[in-house]
């Protein structure tokens, strides 16, 4: 075991000491099909220099298909100068924030690149949001200007007067937006903010990320280079249902396509027999979604096998079910491309960080301890660490801490969370893991404060703050609970004044005011269990959520 060092420098001595023997590994470990060493196909790590490039080069090839349309690189360049444009003749200028409150939809990415082309900021705002978050998000990335849809606009307008927005359009406008002269072209700088993509924090509500356009390519090329094909390549074909207001779902759906001025075809939900059958139509060749969605593809009972042929990678995300030898044989034999692990990474990464290509031998990554997230993506570096900062030998158990071009500049105007997270150039996500002996990252667990939800990311901290706004919660701590069917669920303990709301009536609030996936299952105690020190003994409540049952269940 490695002594602490007594001094930063001999911190950042053992790093670089650790870094250089895993790199060792991991170059034993590489696998061939995936290039070490990349150009943007654009020349620039911007995707508005990628889509005025494929606007140029392939002006007629599909950028995107949605619901059975289809939008052409040199539409997508047009519609997005013209989006641009509006922004113009409302105001926006550059660095000011402007909202995008949408389901999957082709105005999503128009409206996007508009933004990044006028070098204002892209604030996506997830349309699940009721009230309180929305008005968070909103206040918080000080937004001016707020794309949404009709039927949100009744909601949008009850929080206005909370916020700086200015100006509200929904899509039920866009012919008007469309009629805009086309903003003129302008350099589009790498660095300078482009995104506030907002994560779950584990003091209070979410935060936002800084990202930049030069995070968003690094992304955008090394998830692509993480499937063992090219840049560039227009064979082929990827469909994408996750919600791109998430960052993983604007990888995914938005920029690894327009990257490589590749088809998209985008989903407003998923169907697995849609989606069998416009695999088939369109010839897709990548798909991401959860091992329950592939499932659901085995099971239908007319499936056709032939249907799936063209699929070439086929990531799985182990949210509710893992993937494990016996599902991915299944897979294997009826469609013939090969499950695999998707990726490590968080909205402060971009969110790729790993790929796992090469390691299904004998599934062998399947077989290790769980989970295996594969290699570095080119460019990226991970540690694992002590409590000291110190890198703690293979095969041993610490924080993750991680380098790479994509970590966020900065949380928005918090510049305490963006001391304690980024320190010496590497993000520190608190997540537990280990490296094995190629090399290859394994997550062990979560912060312990965060609840994953069918995927979805909650923590405690923002469901307590959410539902003190019930005048009749005294005191609340919120933990997960193992759920079958959705992974984890909240179970909100909660203590309230002699004549209170009882767990049912909270429940019922909750629906009311907060996500649907966020609406926790209530319990009233008396009082929350205590230390010395007056801290909240979270063990307990654990272990009375586990064994619980409750009446206000959500």
């Amino acid at each position: 075991m490695l002594s602490a060092p007594h001094t930063a420098a001999d911190r950042l001595a053992a790093r670089e000491a650790a870094l250089a023997r895993i790199r060792a590994r991991q170059s034993e470990s590489w696998p061939d099909d995936v290039a070490r060493e990349f150009e943007y196909p654009a020349g620039a790590a911007t995707m508005v220099d990628h889509l005025r490039h494929w606007a140029a080069v392939r002006p007629d090839s599909i950028a995107i298909t949605f619901a059975g349309r289809d939008l052409t690189y040199a539409e997508y360049d047009e519609a997005s100068d013209r989006f641009a444009g509006w922004l113009e003749s409302v105001g926006v200028a550059s660095g000011d924030r402007v909202g995008v409150h949408l389901p999957n939809c082709p105005e999503f990415p128009i409206a996007m690149l508009g933004i990044l082309k006028l070098g204002a900021v892209h604030v996506p705002v997830n349309p699940i949001f009721k009230a309180f978050e929305l008005q968070h998000e909103l206040a918080d990335a000080q937004v001016s200007v707020l794309l949404t849809a009709p039927d949100q606009r009744d909601l949008v307008d009850s929080v206005l007067a909370q916020t700086v927005v200015r100006v509200v359009a929904t899509t039920a406008d866009w012919d008007d937006i469309m009629a805009a002269p086309r903003a003129q072209p302008r350099p589009a700088d790498p660095d300078a903010l482009a995104a506030l993509n907002y994560t779950g924090g584990t003091t209070g509500m979410p935060k936002g990320c800084e990202h930049t356009q030069r995070h968003m390519a690094y992304t955008a090329a090394t998830a692509t280079l993480a499937t063992g094909t090219g840049l560039g390549d227009p064979s082929s074909v990827s469909m994408n249902f996750l919600p791109i207001f998430w960052i993983a779902g604007e990888d995914f759906g938005i920029i690894a396509p327009l990257l490589n001025g590749q088809r998209v075809v985008l989903l407003s939900r998923w169907d697995a027999a849609a989606v069998v059958d416009q695999i088939e139509r369109y010839a897709v060749t990548g798909l991401v979604a959860t091992v329950d969605n592939y499932l659901e593809i085995l099971d239908l009972p007319d499936l056709d096998p032939a249907a799936l042929r063209s699929l070439t990678s086929t990531l799985a995300v182990s949210f509710v079910t893992r993937l494990d030898p016996d599902i991915r044989a299944r897979w294997r034999a009826s469609v013939g491309s090969v499950l695999r692990e998707a990726s490590y990474g968080m909205t402060e990464t971009h969110t790729a960080d790993t790929f796992t290509l090469g390691f299904q031998d004998d599934d062998r990554d399947l077989h290790a301890d769980p989970v295996f997230c594969g290699l570095p993506v080119p460019g990226t570096d991970i540690l694992i660490v002590d409590d000291d900062g110190v890198p703690v030998p293979l095969g041993e158990t610490g924080q993750i801490i991680l380098r790479s071009p994509s970590i966020l500049t900065r949380y928005l105007d918090n510049p305490q969370a963006t001391a304690d997270t980024i320190r010496d150039g590497w993000l520190h996500t608190g997540d537990v893991g280990k490296l094995d002996e190629w090399g290859a990252l394994h997550y062990l667990a979560r912060t312990k404060e965060m609840i994953k939800i069918n995927g979805m990311s909650v923590f405690p901290s923002e469901v307590e703050a959410l539902m003190r706004h019930h005048d009749g919660i005294e005191a609340i701590s919120v933990v997960p609970r193992p759920d079958p069917d959705r992974g984890q669920v909240p179970v909100a303990f909660v203590v309230t004044a002699s004549d209170g709301p009882d767990e049912t009536e909270l429940v019922a609030w909750a629906r009311e005011h907060i996500a649907t996936y966020k609406v926790p299952e209530v319990i009233l105690v008396d009082a929350l269990p205590m230390t010395a020190t007056g801290k909240i003994r979270k063990g307990d409540l654990l272990e009375r959520a586990a064994a619980a049952t409750s009446g206000g269940a959500a």
